[in-house]
């Protein structure tokens, strides 16, 4: 037979395999014939192929029927049926903090990892070891998050925690692979592979539309598959595994109906009034379409619910309108059902037919009705936005992908299995400082971004990859520790200008680290002790203003006692603040006029007063009635090696040395060192001394008021 340039589609269903031959013809399409066979066996489950020679067999009798009209057939279109597609939601966040703007690239790793994440989680739950075993045909972000609020773009954004969620929809490979082995099985080549609901899709959803919230339900014999569209995409997949069986089967039951007889009974419900049908005992009867729908209502009910409760988990809310399609959706009142379920007028959710199909023509023998929706836009969808294999390889080794949509690097990447949230470096090491009795945690840098080539060529996780393109992944390098200085971890503080003894002096913030001030710009180091200060009164002010006389009166003087360090506190120095008198522990403001006075130096025996100790005792007595005040040395002063008198100013580092003295008795000629004796000029006998009226010798002891004098025989001689 002579090969003729037709369009050969199968769609491959649970319960049949329909084949459909499709000719172009002056910018319109023609479907020139269709055979549709029904599996003997449960060959099909849920779209994927579980008896490849008995899937090969039916799709080897379609082929050779339409080759007797319309000659050889070598290739074919197909579908991987919609409801093998595996929709996964993930959210991933990442931590930002003190990173610079988010770029596209880094948005493009995030989402990526998030759909990564959603193909391990698939893979788990359905004990699969290898995440790759899944082909992700499709993502689309939800939303954005930046620290815990929604937003609508992370570029050039800055915070501490960013967030993305997404949708995925993964293909089995099995799914693919046994397709092909039931094709090969019948001498057929795989011409182009779409998918179900994009074949559905595409011919009654075009791209413009698509930024309506529509749900296509493609209603067939064992399932129901669902596709959502919005915001410019085909947001969603679902699967609910009720559909026009299911209804098949509520009528058998009732009536006592072959399969079969069922079936066809069903369908003429949505034409006609009433049914004739033959139970299986032989009886005939006549039963209006009412009484039928009545006794099947719950199965009705359970059709609808469950096709709008997964319209609502996939799209969280009721969609502006539902397609319905497929041999099932011409159930009766099945699209009132769905809009009440859905809370949507009756309008909004409808039968489509091919007669939707613009520039479609359909040869007069073939019967037109929603089950063909899909076949046609396996044929159609599949000769205009055909899906290939092909193949690249990734840090040299080769991987094949399934062409569903424009593949790009990071696609790439997925299907090699390269885990996306380890190609950046890790962060450095944190480090931990601890400020004014405060410990702080500095993140460590942020690890940089990998190093991604194609053919040799730097690109981007988003750039278009073409068959044989060969990619190559270096992993980002790891960050290092943070270099942060020291005034980076404060704010500005405002500068203060205080004038003293007419001198300007701008006043800021210093750093010290133990007792050493250290510069604003020094890079901090793990387990830092930082210690700030600022001056708040006049005294801490006249500690750091560069005056060093004035600081040098201020300071307090260390000396050496006794062979011991002390500190010799200053006595109090005159302060004006602004021309009125006040202390050193009031505060300064902005602007503020000081005067300070100079202060004295202490003495040594400033320093002995503060250490109760004398260099002296003494007593006081009466001689010859008048007071007089007797002294005697209890300790001798050594400064710097020298002895010296006791009111001698100290200066910063003397050293002083107290030699006590013997402790000596008073006697009564002590007093001759304070009192000058003066001779009568005429002399007659000898003086008396006497101590308390009574007479005493010149080295009788002496104590505190004692009452002493010196007479001669015919008067008192005494000259102070």
């Amino acid at each position: 037979m002579v090969q003729h340039p037709y369009t050969f589609a199968l769609d491959i269903g649970t319960r049949s395999v329909v084949g459909i031959i499709l000719e172009e013809k002056n910018d319109s399409l023609e479907v020139l014939d269709i055979v549709s066979k029904e599996h003997e066996e449960r060959a099909m489950l849920d779209g994927q192929i579980h008896d490849v020679l008995a899937v090969s067999n039916i799709i080897n009798e379609i082929k050779e029927e339409l080759e007797q009209k319309h000659g050889t057939l070598t290739k074919v279109c197909v579908a991987a049926a919609g409801r093998a597609l595996k929709t996964k939601r993930s959210k991933i966040s990442s931590k930002i903090t003190g990173k610079s703007e988010l770029t596209y690239e880094d948005i493009v790793h995030m989402e990526l990892s998030a759909v990564q994440q959603a193909q391990f989680e698939l893979a788990a739950e359905n004990n699969y070891e290898n995440s790759t075993n899944y082909y992700c045909v499709g993502y689309s972000v939800i939303h954005y998050g930046l620290d815990d609020q929604e937003i609508g773009s992370l570029i050039d954004q800055k915070g501490d925690e960013v967030s993305v969620e997404i949708i995925a929809t993964f293909l089995p490979k099995v799914v693919v692979e046994s397709l092909i082995a039931a094709l090969n099985r019948a001498n057929l080549e795989m011409e182009a592979l779409t998918l179900e609901p994009i074949a559905a899709m595409n011919v009654l959803i075009p791209p413009s539309m698509r930024r309506l919230n529509v749900a296509l339900v493609d209603i067939g014999a064992g399932t129901s598959d669902i596709a959502i569209t919005d915001i410019g995409t085909v947001v969603a997949y679902g699967m609910v595994p009720v559909a026009g069986d299911e209804i098949t089967e509520a009528i058998s039951d009732q009536y006592l109906l072959d399969f079969h007889v069922a079936e066809k009974s069903k369908r003429d419900l949505h034409f006609n009034n009433a049914i004739t049908i033959h139970d299986i005992l032989g009886f005939e009867q006549e039963i209006s379409r009412n009484d039928v729908l009545m006794q099947i209502e719950p199965a009705l009910d359970k059709l609808a619910s469950e096709i709008s409760e997964e319209i609502l988990t996939l799209n969280k809310k009721s969609p502006k309108a539902v397609m319905l399609v497929g041999g099932g959706s011409l159930t009766p009142q099945l699209p009132e059902r769905i809009a009440k379920k859905l809370q949507l007028p009756d309008n909004r959710v409808a039968i489509r037919g091919i007669d939707a199909i613009q520039k479609l023509k359909i040869s007069e023998h073939i019967q037109q009705g929603p089950e063909l929706v899909t076949p046609i836009g396996i044929a159609i969808a599949a000769k205009q936005k055909p899906i290939s294999y092909i193949n690249v390889t990734v840090n040299d080794v080769s991987i094949r992908l399934f062409d569903m949509k424009q593949l790009t690097v990071g696609d790439c990447l997925l299907s090699a299995g390269i885990e996306m949230n380890k190609l950046y470096g890790k962060p450095g090491m944190a480090i931990i400082v601890n400020i004014d009795g405060r410990e702080l945690t500095l993140p460590g840098l942020h690890g940089e971004a990998p190093c991604l080539y194609k053919n040799d060529d730097v690109c981007s996780l988003n750039d278009t990859i073409e068959h044989g393109d060969k990619l190559t992944v270096k992993r980002g390098k790891n960050g290092d520790t943070p270099k942060i200085s020291v005034k980076e971890l404060f704010q500005e503080t405002e500068d203060k200008t205080v004038w003293v003894n007419g001198q300007a002096y701008e006043i800021g913030i210093t750093f010290y680290k133990g007792d050493q001030e250290i510069s604003p710009d020094t890079i901090l180091k793990d387990h830092d002790k930082i210690e700030t200060r600022y001056p708040i009164t006049i005294r801490d002010l006249l500690n750091r203003i560069d005056d060093q006389d004035l600081i040098a009166s201020l300071k307090p003087l260390r000396v050496t006692y006794n062979g011991s360090m002390m500190t010799v506190k200053g006595k109090e120095i005159d302060v004006k603040k602004n021309g009125l008198v006040t202390r050193l522990s009031q505060p300064i403001n902005d602007g503020d006029q000081l005067l300070i006075g100079s202060r004295a130096k202490p003495t040594i025996k400033d320093i002995l007063n503060e250490q109760n100790q004398q260099t002296t005792y003494s007593i006081t007595i009466m001689f010859n009635n008048e007071p007089l005040t007797l002294t005697k040395e209890a300790a001798a002063v050594e400064l710097n090696g020298k002895i010296v008198d006791e009111h001698i100013q100290i200066s910063d580092g003397d050293q002083l040395h107290i030699i006590k003295r013997e402790i000596e008795k008073f006697i009564f000629q002590d007093i001759f060192r304070y009192v000058q004796i003066e001779l009568p000029n005429i002399q007659s006998g000898r003086f008396t001394i006497l101590k308390n009226g009574k007479e005493t010798g010149f080295d009788s002891e002496i104590v505190a008021g004692d009452k002493l004098q010196i007479t001669w025989p015919d008067r008192e001689i005494s000259q102070p």
